[in-house]
């Protein structure tokens, strides 16, 4: 296991909505058994409440993920040389395919990675590792490329564990095959974070991002909380902190 990964999936953890906003209002409940901070308690309680409602809200939640993802481009095939998939979670020890496969934002990545394929006729590469010990996710990619869309792969980085080096391994195999311009493939609130990773190791990137919807009139079930709504919100704060301590690393 990469513990480095692990502890700093544990300090986003803390960070992230559900369990920052559970200990920001533990801590609420905590103060209000203290005389003198009762005040400062039930105000955290009252804040750690009203953070919940407000990113569990479809509203809001799409209103952030739509503030991470860059235009829509059109895609063209004389665009790039070659289509890059990145990696977005796996399903553990899956009973019905009998064991690790992909998980649904993989998954999604891969339709239109595939999509991409058939329309561009663009060789494919699929990127990421596994930081707890397990199978990779590019070889669970390739699987689902290859069996179930019909799509060859021709390259399988498997080294990565984060953004980062998703890029810099990616990079060093295009580089060695003469490849130096990508359609990029990850959902569209990803790439605002994604894309800079490829270009500083040396890739001309087209954007080719997925979830983008034509905008609609807010609705009653818009202010109504949802779980999906809390999910959506805690991908958008997760990358708000990644470009963050993405930007303070390069300062370094």
């Amino acid at each position: 296991m990469d513990y480095g990964w692990l502890v700093t999936n544990l300090l986003a953890a803390f960070l992230l909505p559900p369990l920052s906003i559970l200990v920001l209002g533990g801590w609420g409940l905590w103060l209000m058994r203290q005389r003198r901070r009762q005040r400062l308690g039930r105000w955290l309680v009252l804040l750690a409440g009203l953070m919940l409602w407000l990113l569990s809200t479809p509203y809001l939640a799409g209103r952030l993920l739509d503030g991470l993802k860059p235009p829509l481009q059109t895609i063209r095939a004389d665009a790039a040389e070659a289509i890059v998939i990145l990696a977005g979670g796996t399903y553990r020890a899956n009973l019905e395919y009998g064991g690790d496969t992909v998980g649904r934002l993989t998954l999604e990545r891969l339709r239109y990675g595939a999509h991409l394929a058939r329309r561009t006729a663009l060789p494919v590469l699929v990127t990421g590792g596994d930081p707890a010990g397990g199978v990779p996710e590019a070889r669970l990619m390739q699987a689902v490329l290859e069996t179930e869309f019909g799509i060859p792969v021709r390259w399988v980085e498997t080294r990565s564990h984060n953004t980062r080096e998703n890029a810099r391994y990616t990079a060093q195999l295009l580089k060695t095959a003469g490849v130096r311009r990508i359609l990029l493939v990850s959902h569209a609130w990803h790439l605002k974070r994604a894309i800079p990773e490829f270009e500083r190791a040396g890739l001309a990137v087209v954007p080719a991002g997925i979830g983008y919807a034509r905008p609609l009139p807010p609705g009653v079930m818009d202010f109504i909380p949802s779980a999906r709504a809390l999910l959506d919100s805690h991908y958008a704060l997760h990358e708000g902190i990644g470009l963050i301590w993405y930007r303070i690393r390069n300062l370094f």
